[in-house]
């Protein structure tokens, strides 16, 4: 990833695109099953559940972001997991029905050669999702994270869970289940798709054209700003109403008017900001900036302290990478009549010292901030 901030937008691979979205290829992708980069220390099962309703969290987005400069961070792509329970995401802050795990390679590894991938597709026909991993550790059929669990009567069948086995068995193994002589994998053939994954899609990168001069912003914090001086009629009618509530408010002193006015005007403030520096490319889905300019909040609440953000395993800081945009959302297909996944946005902090090797994935920190109640 370059210096500055880069916007990521998604697009549909395309009628015979799919293999860019492979590990080999190095992909920043969304939905699907991951593309792992190393295959040792894999998050496990119990790891890739919920912190809230403890079901099987599903592969939300991975971003592939090297570290120039760092030859053990030659390859480097973090990885985000999501619940697919709406009710899991009532509460804003950390983690609950999200999590984001992070893993690198040098250049010189034992999985990928050190020459970069080619930018052809390979010969022959499309290949099918991978049963297991490259050094044989086993995927599970439906989400495509580690499997440890086997179907009891064929014994080829991999699973993360019995979640997972169950819906598969719905989905036709119970029709393929031991009918193919041992060797031949014709009929454990996995389906691209099904209905625990979220949509697939490439995330393209792009640098982020700079629209605004760095002191333009309006400080939210500004006592000025946040007075009633507003120009805005409708904001005028809306303060005489106030003016004008009389007895209505008598039980409510000039100091806590004051403060409810200042809290409203700050909160619209935030989330005008927020809209103003997205207008100029709408679509996107990824802010990455590691260690640079910070989130752009789409709130003044529920926004973290340093001290909400935990230091690494290692003792050193978490610092700021990138965050998901609320524009990603319409790309996943969740909305239903009823409750639905939702978020303000997303933002995730990585080990400032970049910890670790790549025979481990490292949990990351993630925090959930939702859109105040007045913006949406």
């Amino acid at each position: 990833m370059a210096a500055g901030v880069e916007l990521g937008f998604a697009a549909a691979a395309g009628p015979g695109g799919g293999w860019r979205l492979r590990s080999a290829y190095f992909p920043s992708k969304v939905g699907g099953r991951p593309a792992w980069l190393g295959e040792a220390g894999l998050p496990g099962p119990a790891a890739l559940r919920c912190g809230r309703c403890q079901r099987p969290c599903a592969f939300l987005l991975q971003l592939y972001a090297p570290l120039p400069g760092r030859p053990e961070a030659f390859h480097r792509t973090l990885f985000v997991f999501a619940c697919r329970g709406a009710a899991c995401y009532r509460l804003p802050g950390p983690r609950g029905p999200l999590c984001v795990f992070r893993n690198q390679l040098p250049r010189r590894n034992d999985t990928y050669p050190e020459e970069p991938p080619p930018e052809e597709p390979p010969p022959g026909p499309a290949a099918a999702p991978p049963l297991r991993l490259r050094g044989g550790a086993a995927l599970c059929r439906v989400c495509g994270c580690p499997g440890p669990r086997a179907c009891g009567r064929c014994r080829r069948a991999a699973y993360c869970g019995p979640e997972h086995q169950a819906l598969d068995w719905r989905r036709g193994h119970r029709r393929a289940c031991g009918q193919q002589p041992d060797g031949d994998d014709s009929a454990d053939a996995v389906p691209e798709h099904n209905e625990f994954l979220f949509p697939e899609y490439e995330i393209l990168i792009e640098p982020e054209e700079p629209e605004f001069p760095a002191d333009s912003s309006v400080d939210p914090d500004d006592e000025q700003g946040a007075g009633d001086t507003s120009e805005d009629p409708k904001e005028q009618k809306e303060l005489r109403a106030i003016g004008g509530a009389g007895e209505a408010f008598q039980s409510l002193d000039e100091e806590t008017l004051e403060a409810m006015a200042k809290h409203e005007t700050k909160e619209d403030k935030i989330f005008q900001m927020f809209k103003e520096r997205v207008a100029a490319e709408p679509e996107q889905i990824i802010r990455y900036c590691r260690g640079g300019e910070g989130p752009i909040w789409v709130s003044g609440e529920n926004i973290p302290e340093e001290k909400d953000i935990p230091n690494c395993s290692c003792g050193a800081k978490r610092i700021f990478e990138f965050q998901i945009m609320p524009q990603l959302l319409n790309h996943l297909q969740v909305d239903s009549l009823g409750e639905s996944i939702d978020w303000g946005t997303l933002v995730v902090y990585t080990c400032a010292d970049n910890c670790g090797e790549g025979n481990q994935y490292l949990e990351e920190f993630i925090w959930k901030q939702d859109f105040s109640a007045g913006s949406v």
